[in-house]
């Protein structure tokens, strides 16, 4: 279950994402912003998603994934909420998870960031809740 404190929830499909997610937590600890991070696959554990997805409390999604990259989509699919994809240089330099996270059928959207710039997602999570101010 999601604390209710936090604005900004993690989401791997993988602990061997670990290089990526680590740089969205230290700019999200950097700037005060809570946070949690939690592995949960999309294909692996869908039901565990489906009910994270229902009790978080977050305002930003974050999600890494690489490969096929489903995570940010079924994320952004399930919710109303953003949804901020990373993809993860897993395979093919990356290039499967960025084209899997930017192209999302109408109505799903999926912001994206460069392959393995967590960093970047944190920086952009920030600037989406600049915005609720």
């Amino acid at each position: 279950m999601s604390d209710k404190n936090i604005l900004v929830a993690i989401l791997a499909g993988s602990t061997s994402d670990n290089a990526v997610y680590e740089k969205a937590e230290k700019v999200l600890k950097e700037n005060n912003i809570p946070y949690e991070l939690n592995i949960i696959s999309a294909h692996r554990d869908p039901e565990k998603l489906d009910d994270y997805i229902k009790s978080c409390n977050a305002l930003v999604y974050i999600a890494v994934a690489g490969l096929s990259a489903a995570l940010p989509g079924v994320i952004a699919s399930k919710t109303d909420k953003p949804v901020i994809g990373v993809p993860v240089s897993a395979k093919l330099g990356g290039l499967d998870a960025l084209l899997s996270i930017v192209q999302m059928p109408p109505r799903v959207p999926v912001a994206s960031v460069g392959i393995d710039r967590g960093e970047n997602a944190a920086y952009l999570a920030i600037r989406i809740l600049n915005l609720t101010k």
